[in-house]
């Protein structure tokens, strides 16, 4: 194999028939590159300001609401008398009323680590290295790669809430019902805006189909899981009573 370089520094005049040129860059003297600011917001003062503000706004509404509206407590526990439901701070509720549905290691394990594990690997997938959409490789039927998943998920749902849900046979039919629906809605919710996204560009003129269009999976992920909590944490708040039995939320039981 021949060491000759394959391209030489010549001397030519005519530049017509050789018009190549070589730049020697020195130490202390750069390319020129054109290019342009991003907008800056610095740090200090400026949004240690704004964070300062709106926390103080935030303590000063605490302490408000705290001196004008009486915390519902309860009497002092009695061990040999339980209430009925017995009911987990509002921050749990959702897990708790997910308990209604699956087994204490599905509800309380499997699902929720599913979901923080795929948050956690996502971004470190080829496909989505840099938080692009789903969308952002051409597809032959986009559809299809959105439908495939959120219609698995809709049949484990109808399969596995039936087998599961406690009390199923004594429950109404009603309450049969609303257990079965409230799982649901926001899985139908969250994959009917994936499949909406499918037929928009990220380019597209309009700013909120651009918007839908431009997410990546982990954020279709993310924003089921917390309608999904945010649904169930809301059943379990106002509308469930004795026996995890549908009441309404107006009426004292």
């Amino acid at each position: 194999m021949s060491d000759e370089p394959k391209e030489r520094a010549e001397l030519q005049s005519d530049v017509r028939k050789n018009p190549r040129r070589i730049a020697f860059i020195t130490r202390r003297t750069s390319p020129q590159v054109r290019t342009q600011d991003d907008a800056r917001v610095m740090t200090y003062p400026t949004a240690l300001l704004k964070f300062i503000v709106v926390l103080q706004v935030a303590f000063l509404a605490l302490v408000w609401w705290s001196l004008t509206v009486n915390a519902p407590l309860e009497g002092i526990a009695d061990p040999m008398h339980t209430p009925n439901p017995a009911k987990a701070p509002w921050y749990f509720l959702g897990l708790q009323d997910l308990l209604h549905y699956f087994p204490p290691m599905v509800a309380g394990v499997l699902i929720p680590g599913l979901v923080v594990a795929a948050l956690i690997v996502i971004p470190y997938f080829n496909i989505n290295i840099e938080g692009r959409s789903i969308w952002a490789k051409p597809a032959h039927r986009p559809w299809v790669m959105a439908a495939v998943p959120l219609f698995t998920v809709l049949i484990f749902l109808l399969f596995a809430i039936p087998q599961f849900t406690h009390g199923d046979g004594a429950l109404p039919a009603v309450d049969r019902f609303l257990d079965l629906f409230v799982p649901i809605v926001p899985t139908l919710l969250v994959g009917g805006a994936l499949l909406l996204s499918s037929r928009y560009s990220p380019q597209s003129p309009k700013p909120f189909q651009r918007w839908l269009a431009g997410k990546p999976l982990s954020f279709w992920i993310m924003t089921w899981f917390m309608v999904e909590l945010i649904v169930l944490t809301a059943v379990g708040t106002f509308f469930r009573g004795p026996g995890w039995s549908w009441v309404l939320p107006w009426r004292s039981y």
